[in-house]
Parts: C-alpha cells; sequence; structure tokens
C-alpha cells in the first residue's frame, strides 16, 4: 500500500485534515495526495513557496530565520510546517525544502540536502536527508521522506 494512501486512512478515519508547504518538491507531495481518491475530505489547501518573499507571506517564516539558516534548513522547514497548519486550520501541516540540484549548492549545504517537517497537535518534528540522484530524484525522494515522516506521526499520535 503507498504511503499516501495509509496516510488517507488515517486523515479519513480520524476525520483529520492536511494542509502541505512544499519548496523544492514544486507540488509533487499534494500530487501523491490528490491522487487517491476522496482526497478532498482531508486536504485543506497546499501551498507551494518557492521563494523566500512567498515563504514570508503565505507561510509566516520569520525573516530572521532565513537569514539566520538559509531556506533549506530544519528551522525553516519547521516554520513552514507550523505555519501552513496554522493558516489552513488544518490538524496536519507537512513541508519540504531542500536543494535538487544540479545548481545552488554551497560547501554546508550540497545538493540533495533536504528538510521535512510534519506540525501537529504533538508539536513539531523535522529530518534532515541527504539525498542522491539527479534533481527529478532528489524531489521524488523528498515528496517520499515527507509523507513517510506524516505517516510515522500519524501512527504515533
Amino acid at each position: 500500500m503507498s504511503l499516501e494512501i495509509e496516510v488517507g486512512r488515517f486523515l479519513g478515519g480520524r476525520r483529520e485534515t492536511l494542509a502541505i508547504a512544499e519548496s523544492l518538491t514544486g507540488g509533487l507531495v499534494a500530487s501523491r495526495v490528490t491522487d487517491v481518491p476522496g482526497a478532498s475530505a482531508y486536504l485543506l489547501e497546499a501551498v507551494v513557496a518557492y521563494s523566500n518573499a512567498a515563504k514570508v507571506r503565505l507561510l509566516g517564516v520569520r525573516e530572521a530565520a532565513i537569514e539566520a539558516h538559509g531556506a533549506v534548513s530544519e528551522q525553516v522547514a519547521r516554520e513552514m510546517a507550523e505555519g501552513v497548519r496554522e493558516r489552513a486550520g488544518a490538524t496536519w501541516g507537512l513541508s519540504t525544502t531542500g536543494i535538487a540540484g544540479p545548481t545552488g549548492a554551497t560547501a554546508t549545504k550540497p545538493v540533495g540536502l533536504v528538510f521535512v517537517a510534519v506540525a501537529g497537535p504533538g508539536g513539531t518534528a523535522a529530518e534532515r536527508h541527504l539525498l542522491g540522484g539527479d534533481r527529478a530524484t532528489v524531489k521524488a525522494s523528498a515528496a517520499e521522506a515527507a509523507l513517510r515522516l506524516l505517516l510515522e506521526r500519524l501512527r504515533a499520535a
């Protein structure tokens, strides 16, 4: 069974809701969630906030967090998940940020560096991943990591 089907079963069965904030994945997480028939019962909204300005304006990410940690950071992933959850009024918020490549890397932030976060009733959890492959592979693997983290949090709740 796919992650998105399992996530949907948890959310639908509990009558809980989800909002998604994506940067590097560009809508792939939302696409996977909406591939499941009946997703409209639990998915409230999905935002692709690719620029830093969009993260601030649409999700409430603090400019100071971006300046201090960079857009590709655990702190920004957490603020994205918390912001989309709060603004949508959802039970759960899910976010992705990272560097898909082949450009944009630095010495401390290589291509494939990804942060995913889930904000929910029990607080916010985030994970750091270093993913290999080309741009499409990094994006697909990041979407998978985000859905896996959400499912883990749903199971633990």
